[in-house]
């Protein structure tokens, strides 16, 4: 089944057309600074990368370029639209209305609009993609994938915070998770590559990228997860400042005369490697930086590898064991010395690193000794096929 999957952000959107039977991607691209002067479109299929820029003033038009791209002679990969059954939409925030993926209609929409208070960077983004792909093409159905839906196993001693009680029953104040998407696929090989039914595993995922999350999942289902109502709690990530005692921001404000939306600033797009190195909020450059001697960004990335590890033990502790840890997304996938420093201390669990079979990136890859009893496992996220494969079975299903 060719699924087209669309990932919108504000002023920008991603785009895969994927074939589930045979898990190909038929065609991907990019499109980029929607509104804003010097917008394009970056496509890709059969090895042919083609850039066009052109004024992309609304979502609406870059789904346009999108299906025209899709639909060209030179470069497209689908003769008729009638070969796209079904368009699948990555949805940040699902709040507690959506534990599975589901067929937008008008009530799903309408949670949607609902919803955009909790995550405001990111939903009402998804909504006009949804919206846009909904005018563009009216009989194809449209899927919401979430990225809060795999979270929604987490038992209530997990996701109530120690607040009055009444804020979660009045403004939905909880722990949500994110890149659930992302743990889901990625836990899904793990028990693939470990032969092991996924209902016997506990494991700790560890998306570690610009933005980062750690996840407990026990019996294939999330148990606790380090990201709660916002994006910022759990390790230190590109800009965001990861586990802050929360004295600490009302102190700020009041030292340095700071706004709400000034101090929101500071935790989202400050702080975090960024913050701490002054380098840059891109791993790769911090690790430059320490290998040459900057005290600061081996101090970053000391702290990037230091609550990470303190989470894997921490959930292994809740769950009453451990069988793998994963290590996924741009620095889990790509780092080695990030994932080694993580993993040096976790000897005590049964996880030990074999630095040779270490020495890789981007390849799906088991990194333990022989005799390690945790496995540690490198796997790519695939996080489009995972919205591709719930979209097809959804449609499948009727």
């Amino acid at each position: 089944m060719k699924i087209l999957v669309i990932n919108c952000g504000s002023s920008s959107l991603k785009y895969q057309l994927i074939d589930t039977d045979g898990e190909q991607v038929m065609a991907k691209g990019l499109v980029e600074r929607i509104g804003i002067e010097g917008s394009l479109i970056t496509h890709q299929t059969d090895g042919q990368k083609i850039q066009k820029e052109t004024d992309i003033p609304d979502h609406k038009v870059g789904i346009k370029l999108v299906v025209d791209a899709l639909l060209s002679p030179e470069h497209g990969a689908l003769t008729s639209l009638d070969e796209i059954k079904a368009v699948g939409h990555r949805v940040v925030h699902g709040g507690e209305k959506f534990a599975n993926s589901v067929i937008i209609n008008d009530e799903v929409m309408a949670t949607l609009h609902e919803c955009a208070g909790l995550a405001p960077l990111h939903n009402p983004a998804n909504i006009i993609g949804i919206e846009a792909c909904q005018s563009l093409l009216p009989d194809v159905p449209q899927v919401a994938v979430f990225d809060t839906a795999f979270h929604q196993t987490m038992p209530p001693k997990a996701y109530i915070y120690g607040l009055p009680y009444e804020y979660y029953e009045k403004y939905g104040v909880r722990r949500y998770g994110f890149h659930g998407t992302s743990h889901k696929y990625v836990s899904l090989r793990a028990a693939k590559m470990l032969k092991k039914p996924l209902n016997e595993l506990k494991v700790v995922t560890c998306h570690l990228g610009n933005g980062s999350s750690i996840t407990a999942v026990k019996g294939g289902q999330s148990m606790d997860t380090s990201l709660g109502l916002g994006t910022i709690s759990g390790t230190i990530m590109g800009t965001r400042s990861g586990d802050v005692d929360p004295a600490v921001i009302p102190y700020l404000m009041e030292q340095a005369d700071l706004s709400a939306s000034e101090i929101n600033d500071i935790l989202y797009k400050k702080s975090g490697l960024l913050g701490i190195s002054g380098v840059s909020s891109d791993a790769r450059d911090v690790e430059a930086a320490a290998n040459e001697g900057n005290k600061r960004a081996k101090l970053a990335l000391d702290i990037l590898c230091y609550l990470t590890r303190k989470y894997i033990g921490a959930y292994a502790a809740a769950m009453g064991g451990l069988d793998a840890v994963v290590f996924t997304a741009g620095i889990g996938e790509n780092s080695t010395t990030i994932r080694a420093q993580i993993c040096q201390g976790l000897e005590f669990l049964g996880a030990k690193m074999d630095a040779e079979k270490n020495n890789t990136r981007g390849k799906e890859v088991d990194v333990a000794t022989t005799d390690s009893t945790v496995r540690i496992l490198v796997i790519p996220t695939n996080e489009e096929l995972m919205i591709a494969q719930d979209t097809a079975e959804l449609v499948a299903r009727g």
